[in-house]
């Protein structure tokens, strides 16, 4: 099982890192794109991303308190690992790393769609691969450069990005025109069809809550850090993007917003009556984008390099550089890279298209991690106070049934070729098995079961926390 990582302090992530790395894997370019998206379901859109706001705060405080039950680096993998063996931990990252990697191709579609308030105006689709290629590859570069400076541009992109983005959600308010939001509910289907599909969307706008824990083996004093970073950080992107996505609803027109590329661009023009606005949050949105890039390009290669230390994932995922896992960054983006140029070339709505793909891999992970926290709250050994145990069991249920929820919303289209992808791992899985056996090496699942090295201790700070008296 990975323990917590004995990196140099130089190699460490503190606590501003760390708080950067969730904000700044959240808020990137979805956020800019989104509204144009949710557009086509209308107003009702907004009241999904309240429940969709719930769903991820309760996911938050489930992550944090798995962060102290299992310590170490690959979030979900670990949790489902420690609590249903090594397949449904090899499961959870080969998921979580498609979510990861396609997830970087859909940040990155709509990253372009800002460049292109520059040069590319009108869209051309061989310009528009070439511009997305450079901005996937530029945060790559930047984390072959080490762990330090993924975590110094992550700290300066997030400080760029969320002061500006902030402003226009808050003066937006001022300006909302209720004819611009046109009939509550535009999707043309019942108001639960539109609020599940209206919510899958917007889940792909919190990706990203569960990066500090991926990464809590390179955080100093993860007990601490991990858990403040993931609920203050999840806390301050719901009320941004609520904000965010009423402005623009409230001021620019939903057929004009259904076909914008640039939707915050279009909402400052219309605030500030002139094309000078648009493009100055088209920078921001740019900045905002590549920050986001800059750590999903870690954690895309974090996950395959915990399970791979592991004998869960092929041994190459393994291999690090100045503290950053290299070879997954590398494989990942070349996928990324992949997927971004069939999105162009073969789906109609790009952005759409590919968030839905993402958001199905990326609620199996935070389903088994809601149910690993069900599974020991219900199996606890020492109950102490039952109110605490209420509350605690309460929130992990409403994560757990929020995961259902998404994927019902997910879409025909989106379950179909995401349950192809997912099931790939089974073949996969058979390969590795066998590898290991015949190299004498590997995690069986005996050892899978056994008790996380250090887990009672690491139980007593949540013990502390929740006074739920639980321990692993």
């Amino acid at each position: 099982m990975t323990t917590p990582s004995l990196a140099p302090r130089s190699r460490q992530l503190g606590l501003p890192a760390a708080s950067a790395l969730v904000v700044g894997s959240v808020i990137g370019t979805g956020v800019f794109g989104l509204p144009a998206a949710l557009a086509t379901f209308g107003p009702i859109s907004l009241v999904a991303f309240g429940v969709v706001s719930i769903g991820s705060l309760a996911l938050a405080i489930v992550f944090s308190w798995l962060t102290k039950r299992v310590p170490g680096s690959g979030g979900p993998y670990l949790y489902a690992r420690a609590a249903f063996g090594e397949f449904a931990g090899f499961l959870n990252a080969w998921s979580y790393w498609l979510t990861a990697w396609a997830g970087n191709a859909a940040i990155v579609v709509a990253l372009t769609g800002y460049v292109e308030v520059f040069i590319n105006t009108d869209h051309n689709v061989g310009w528009s691969i070439v511009i997305a290629f450079v901005c996937l590859w530029i945060p790559a570069l930047i984390n072959f450069f080490g762990l330090s400076s993924m975590g110094g541009a992550q700290v300066v992109f997030t400080v760029l990005k969320i002061v500006p983005l902030a402003m226009i959600a808050v003066i937006g308010l001022f300006f909302l025109n209720p004819a611009n939001f046109g009939p509550f509910n535009s999707s043309g289907t019942s108001t639960w069809s539109a609020l599940a599909g209206a919510g899958a969307v917007t889940l792909f706008a919190y990706l990203g809550i569960e990066t500090a824990s991926v990464a809590a083996g390179r955080v100093r004093d993860p007990g601490r850090n991990v858990p403040r970073a993931t609920i203050y950080g999840t806390i301050a992107c719901a009320v941004v993007y609520i904000l965010g996505t009423l402005a623009v609803f409230g001021t620019v027109s939903n057929s004009n917003l259904r076909k914008s590329t640039a939707p915050f661009s279009d909402a400052a023009n219309a605030i500030f009556s002139g094309s000078w606005a648009g493009q100055i949050i088209a920078v921001v949105a740019i900045v905002s984008g590549l920050g986001c890039l800059v750590g999903w390009t870690f954690i895309v290669g974090e996950m395959p390099n915990a399970a791979a230390k592991d004998n869960m994932f092929p041994r190459f995922f393994a291999r690090e550089a100045r503290g950053v896992p290299v070879v997954g960054i590398l494989a990942s983006t070349v996928l990324a890279t992949l997927l971004m140029i069939l999105a162009y070339t073969s789906f109609d709505q790009v952005f759409t298209t590919v968030v839905l793909l993402t958001v199905f891999t990326a609620v199996i992970p935070y389903l088994f991690s809601a149910a690993a926290q069900v599974y020991w709250l219900l199996s606890r050994r020492h109950p102490t106070s039952w109110p605490h145990f209420a509350r605690d069991l309460t929130i992990s249920i409403v994560a757990l049934v929020f995961t259902f929820w998404a994927l019902a919303g997910s879409g025909a289209e989106a379950v179909f070729y995401g349950a192809f992808a997912f099931f790939l791992a089974v073949p996969l899985y058979v390969w590795m098995k066998v590898s290991n056996r015949r190299r004498g090496v590997g995690a069986s699942a005996e050892a899978a079961e056994e008790p996380v090295p250090g887990a009672d201790e690491a139980a007593e700070p949540l013990v502390a926390a929740n006074g739920t008296g639980v321990r692993s």
